[in-house]
């Protein structure tokens, strides 16, 4: 397994450091092209991250931003990634970015995936996507387990699938492997010994569907910090 392991010697340097490296690698697709895309994930651990992406002087109106995967809930819950990205990356310059939404207001995420998979297909291949890992070796919303997971880390899976997995008390809604992969740059973030235990577990592991992270690590520059 081929990726690039880069160690922080404190979660605050690597979360600056990590914010100028995604806003350079957008201005260098933005000097080649007429739009940028970003996918990041949801969850607490990249908020310092956004908050100083969302002050980096870009072309804010020309990227396109995407979550990694989300919670089948509305904007207003608690539970939504939407809610998050709102309240922490699209403030001061980074409100003028387009959001390319995940979440479609039906019932359910089979009701609204073709559409979502318009948007998202319009902004492929990314331009950069960040992910983040949880111990048990998912990544986005490939959990192990999941019911869909075989499919979505199939070469032939569409951009986005839902998904539902054990333990989950709604159902999900993910970028897929191949999209992942697709992206010019690729950063796993990740903090805490366990992490960085799990992370090299599943670098070792042929089986992806016991450790999704595997299966988009390959060219991966993973940012670890204790």
């Amino acid at each position: 397994m081929t990726f690039d392991f880069r160690e922080y010697p404190d979660r605050e340097m690597m979360m600056m450091d990590l914010a100028d490296r995604i806003a350079s690698e957008l201005r260098g697709t933005l000097a080649r092209e007429d739009r940028a895309s970003l996918a990041v994930p949801g969850g607490t651990t990249p908020g310092p991250v956004f908050d100083t992406l969302s002050g980096v002087h870009l072309d804010w109106d020309r990227i396109d931003v995407m979550l990694t995967d989300e919670r089948w809930v509305p904007e207003t819950s608690d539970r939504s990634n939407t809610r998050l990205l709102r309240d922490r990356l699209f403030v001061d310059g980074a409100a003028n970015a387009r959001m390319v939404p995940l979440y479609g207001g039906t019932e359910t995420p089979e009701e609204s995936i073709d559409t979502l998979i318009q948007g998202v297909d319009a902004c492929t291949p990314l331009s950069v996507v960040l992910l983040g890992m949880g111990t048990d070796m998912h990544t986005a919303s490939l959990f192990p387990g999941a019911d869909r997971l075989t499919q979505a880390l199939s070469q032939r899976a569409p951009a986005l699938m839902p998904m539902r997995a054990p333990g989950a008390p709604e159902p999900r809604i993910t970028l897929t492997a191949r999209v992942l992969n697709g992206a010019m740059s690729k950063h796993l973030l990740i903090t805490g010994v366990e992490k960085r235990d799990a992370l090299e577990k599943a670098a070792k592991m042929k089986d992806t569907e016991a450790a999704p992270v595997a299966a988009v690590l390959k060219d991966m520059v993973v940012h670890w910090a204790e």
